[in-house]
């Protein structure tokens, strides 16, 4: 297939992206934020607006829709699934640049920052490519409008073309996967689909079937705070006591130290004052028995400090997010592998690593609908660095349309 038989995706993923949806940690709402909850109601009326079946909202403001089958056999229904919001960095005024025909080598000025193959070697590998880039000033949001743009468009491909037989098709767009609870409680029954994917994964060819397992920790610590020229004996510092329990942890478990299925310990908020301060961590890990040691060491080391104290002046509250759904995937490979047949069919080399992460999937599986991960086309997702391939983008709609083809040779 070619770039020319999805007109309408680029213009839609550069409509997308300009809306701030970015989700809200903070929040006790679902969805977390007002901007999600309107970005997804118009785009429940985009796809009543192409023509897909029974549009809803669900309560928890996913909004599904159906491609009835055009077959009479009867194949397994497959569901293709892409999250709304945007990480937590800058998402007001995003402002996509074009780069075309990029060469492989110069830097990308994006105002007062620079996107340089030098820091970011995987530029090399898109000479030739079209790029949208951000301006410098905001993260871009293919993590993951990319994903919600080729979803789209493939469902748009199939209502033109009849002619392209498939089984039934459905589709699910929702809110807050970037902070964790988005899928908390997917309705997989009111779903519909036999097993699904994500289209959230990054370069050409990712296909993910392993995950993380997942856990957050906060901490809060009461100091005691006097003038430090009478401090001796007296004061107990809360930052100090932050930094020793940092210190504590394992050196090299690290996610600037760790690759492949190396889990670590990262810590994302630490301030305060000497009375009192926050640190807040996420744990992951691949195997689930150590991932259950390092939250055991985590209680370890405060109930450590806490004893040395000698009052509990360390809270810790801590709590899995998601697990490995390769726990769950592995006794059953027919998504996975049939996600890997049409990228084969495509000449797109599949890359299956575990990703150093988490997707809706993870939880959506141990739901009880098998959904492994597909490439969406993200590069540096997350920041101002952000950006992604047109051609890859295509190439990520020509894998789904393959998909539901080859599930309808079944």
């Amino acid at each position: 297939m070619s770039e020319e038989l999805y007109p309408n995706l680029v213009d839609r993923f550069i409509r997308y992206v300009k809306v701030n949806t970015r989700s809200n940690e903070e929040s006790t709402t679902v969805p977390s934020d007002p901007k999600e909850v309107a970005f997804l109601a118009d785009l429940a009326e985009e796809l009543k607006g192409l023509g897909l079946e029974n549009v809803r909202t669900m309560a928890d403001g996913y909004v599904f829709a159906e491609l009835a089958s055009n077959i009479d056999a009867d194949v397994p229904a497959v569901g293709f699934i892409s999250h709304v919001d945007t990480a937590d960095f800058n998402a007001e005024g995003v402002n996509p640049q074009f780069v075309e025909n990029y060469d492989g080598e110069s830097d990308i000025k994006l105002n007062d920052y620079t996107l340089s193959p030098a820091d970011f070697p995987s530029l090399k590998k898109y000479k030739g490519h079209t790029l949208i880039t951000t301006d410098g000033t905001t993260l871009l949001g293919a993590d993951d409008k990319s994903g919600v743009a080729e979803i789209i468009s493939a469902a748009e491909y199939l209502i033109a073309h009849p002619e392209v037989k498939h089984g039934k098709v459905v589709f699910g767009f929702g809110p807050d996967e970037e902070i964790g609870i988005g899928a908390d409680n997917f309705h997989v029954k009111e779903f519909g689909a036999d097993f699904a994917y994500t289209v959230d994964g990054g370069p050409l060819g990712e296909l993910e079937w392993e995950t993380f397992s997942a856990a957050a920790a906060n901490i809060k610590i009461q100091g005691r705070n006097v003038h430090p020229g009478s401090a001796k004996d007296t004061m107990v510092n809360a930052l100090q006591v932050a930094m020793d329990l940092h210190a504590a942890l394992p050196a090299g478990d690290r996610p600037e130290l760790t690759e492949g299925r190396q889990g670590f310990f990262h810590i994302l908020k630490l301030n305060g004052t000497p009375e009192e301060a926050e640190m807040s961590y996420i744990i992951r890990d691949h195997d689930r028995i150590i991932f259950e040691e390092r939250k055991q060491a985590l209680r370890d080391i405060v109930e450590k400090m806490n004893g040395e104290l000698g009052v509990e002046r360390i809270k810790l509250d801590m709590y899995d997010q998601y697990y490995n759904m390769g726990e769950v995937l592995k006794d059953d490979m027919t998504s996975v592998d049939l996600a890997e047949a049409a990228m084969k069919a495509l000449d797109i080399e599949p890359v299956i690593e575990p990703v150093r992460g988490g997707t809706d999937g993870s939880k959506i599986t141990f739901l009880g609908l098998p959904t492994p991960n597909l490439f969406a086309g993200g590069e540096n997702m997350h920041g101002r660095f952000e950006y992604v391939s047109t051609k890859v983008m295509h190439q990520a709609v020509d894998t789904i349309l393959k998909i539901v083809e080859l599930n309808a040779a079944k």
